[in-house]
């Protein structure tokens, strides 16, 4: 056999990546050629279930069959290293949130990173809010910090567990007002920690804004103070933002949105992208969503979903590493 000029091995190079590029490409346009999962890292009947499964039902006439498996545990980080380990070929997408996306990789240190994913479609985002038992003296944020500052100690708050987005708003809202003396009540679902609001047990939750929520306050059990929005809630808009109520710093927006394995090809990603903006302008289902306290986003992209993730995770991760949860 001949033996081959350096300049004839880098041309058989350059030829057999051409040739995987094009079967990568015939792949993506073929794609998809059987069914969709999307992991929901959380047990079966929670808020994960209210978000993904009516994207699954909508995206069932857009691509073909896809289905919801929930794989919760370890706040979600066990569902969410279960779709990093998969194939990049779009098959296996995740639910994610800001707890999988950043707060558990900066924190926690799990089987994965948030750098084996990129960023798809922005489902919904969602406000916390400031709730107050009515036996609290305040009637806006800046009465609850004037009273916290005089009673230190004396109060205390709720969130869903140590290391959500919950908890840590209420500790950049302790910090930002000049060091509150407000102990953190974690509790393993916010249904309870709304319970032992209503009944006095705790004087102050923050929790992720919702329709339950409103019609508590509306009955006199509950005041709710602030979001942690930028704006106002179209479907709230007679509670003022922390902003509006003297904490311009004091920004939080929730979100849930799709994730693929770090290299799933563009062209799949795109192809899910615009299948699920489609999806999300049906009038349906984002009744379903506002019925919620959501907010559907109709017009992600991954880009723009990624730009998002990147600035939770700029703002987080300074808070993470002051009160002691990022590990290592």
């Amino acid at each position: 056999m001949p033996l081959l000029s350096r300049r004839q091995l880098i041309g058989a190079a350059a030829g057999a990546g051409g040739l995987a590029a094009v079967s990568r490409n015939a792949r993506a346009a073929d794609y998809p050629t059987r069914r969709i999962r999307l992991v929901i890292p959380y047990a079966a009947g929670g808020a994960g279930d209210q978000i993904g499964r009516p994207w699954v039902d909508g995206m069932s006439s857009q691509l073909g069959p896809v289905y919801a498996e929930n794989i919760g545990g370890a706040g979600g980080a066990i569902g969410a290293a279960a779709v990093a380990r998969e194939k990049p070929d779009g098959y296996s997408l995740l639910l994610g949130n800001g707890s999988t996306q950043v707060i558990i990789p900066l924190a926690e240190r799990p089987a994965y990173s948030a750098g084996d994913f990129r960023a798809i479609y922005r489902l919904v985002s969602s406000a916390l809010v400031f709730a107050i038992h009515p036996s609290v003296p305040a009637q806006d944020l800046q009465a609850l910090i004037a009273y916290a500052k005089a009673n230190p100690g004396k109060l205390s708050y709720g969130t869903p567990g140590v290391g959500t987005g919950n908890h840590l708003v209420g500790e950049i809202f302790k910090r930002q007002a000049g060091g509150l003396d407000i102990v953190h009540i974690p509790y393993r679902g916010i249904a309870l920690a709304t319970n032992d609001l209503v009944s006095g047990q705790i004087p102050l939750l923050i929790a992720v804004m919702s329709v339950h929520l409103q019609q508590l306050s509306r009955a006199g059990a509950i005041r709710l103070l602030a979001v942690s929005t930028d704006t106002r809630l179209p479907g709230a808009p007679e509670i003022p933002t922390a902003v509006e109520s003297g904490m311009p710093d004091l920004r939080y927006e929730g979100w849930f949105g799709l994730f693929a394995p770090l290299l799933t090809p563009d062209s799949i990603v795109d192809r899910i992208a615009l299948s699920t903006r489609a999806v999300m302008a049906e009038p349906a289902l984002q009744a379903a969503y506002r019925s919620q306290g959501l907010e559907p986003d109709s017009r992600s992209s991954p880009a723009q979903f990624q730009r998002i993730v990147d600035a939770t995770s700029a703002s987080l991760g300074p808070v993470i590493k002051s009160i002691g949860l990022k590990s290592g």
